[in-house]
């Protein structure tokens, strides 16, 4: 079939490479390009990146707007698929296609509809991760799902090693139920159960409470690593926690102390200390956790969050 394809972040570059195989892609849709690094220097998506490589039309759009859907409607397209473009498909160009849009969702809806269902699963310490494939309508995340797919969560997963697995077993997912609507055998069922909401993570989100169970500490350092990212502060300072695991074996430290091991650093939780393993101090660059604690001078606290 001729498609449009929208997406913007690495977790969809493995549907498009698939279906660009399988189809025939007439544009990519993609946020413009953004500056990253010290010198923010302007760089295109990855989606971008590997649309450049396969030769496709790009269009790059920060909004899905009249002149992006012009764009979109003198190309022809007979099927849209979007993967985390960043940005709602609204009418006219949700008909624009001659068969609408399809969506492929990190989540098994209609649990956490929004922009951040495997982080929002994570932190709520779900066992079970999956994937939607749906046709997109103007209600949130709320249209017929053709196909979903759950998968167990390793117990020590984050949130970007989970969106990554994710990715890659979402591909074959989104390609199958193209296959079907080209062939004219697939079939949509209405979303059945609960619905939870997922809205974005801000920075705050990524704020550790050693007030709390480990439980939920941790669970929350999983959701919001890699983006927001976990942090705390301690001595009125961020401090990013960039890995770190339920300790074993060690006794328990009272709420938000501090206590040095040779490989790591102890943070005390409501029941078992957190073992942080890489930290990034402010202003300073990612460091083993054990080599920020040896370095600290007398007199600094011993308690985060102070």
């Amino acid at each position: 079939m001729r498609l449009v394809f929208a997406g913007t972040p690495a977790v969809a570059v493995p549907t498009l490479r698939l279906l660009a195989d399988r189809h025939e892609i007439v544009a990519v849709v993609t946020r413009p390009d953004a500056p990253l690094g010290r010198k923010r220097v302007l760089t295109p998506s990855p989606v971008a990146a590997v649309a450049a490589e396969l030769g496709l039309n790009i269009i790059k759009a920060a909004r899905l707007d009249a002149e992006a859907t012009e764009r979109i409607a003198a190309l022809e397209p007979e099927l849209g698929v979007i993967v985390a473009y960043g940005g709602l498909v609204r009418e006219p160009l949700l008909s624009t296609p001659e068969r609408g849009w399809i969506n492929l969702h990190f989540s098994l809806l209609p649990a956490w509809r929004g922009a951040a269902p495997v982080q929002r699963a994570l932190i709520a310490g779900d066992a079970e991760l999956g994937a939607s494939v749906f046709q997109l309508v103007e209600e949130l995340d709320a249209g017929d799902v053709y196909a979903s797919r759950a998968f167990d969560v390793p117990a020590d997963a984050t949130a970007d090693a989970a969106l990554e697995a994710l990715a890659a077993a979402g591909a074959p997912l989104t390609a199958e139920v193209v296959d079907t609507i080209a062939g004219g055998t697939a079939h949509a069922q209405p979303q059945v159960g609960a619905v939870t909401l997922a809205p974005k993570l801000s920075l705050e989100d990524g704020l550790l409470e050693f007030t709390r169970p480990l439980e939920e500490v941790y669970a929350r350092f999983r959701g919001v690593t890699g983006e927001p990212g976990a942090h705390t502060s301690i001595d009125g300072a961020r401090l990013k926690i960039l890995e770190a695991s339920p300790a074993d074996d060690v006794e328990p430290l009272a709420p938000g102390a501090i206590a040095g091991t040779k490989n790591s650093v102890l943070i005390g939780t409501a029941t078992v200390p957190l073992s942080v393993t890489r930290v990034q101090p402010a202003g300073k660059p990612a460091m083993a956790a054990a080599d920020w604690w040896r370095g600290r001078r007398e007199g600094e606290s011993t308690v985060v969050g102070s």
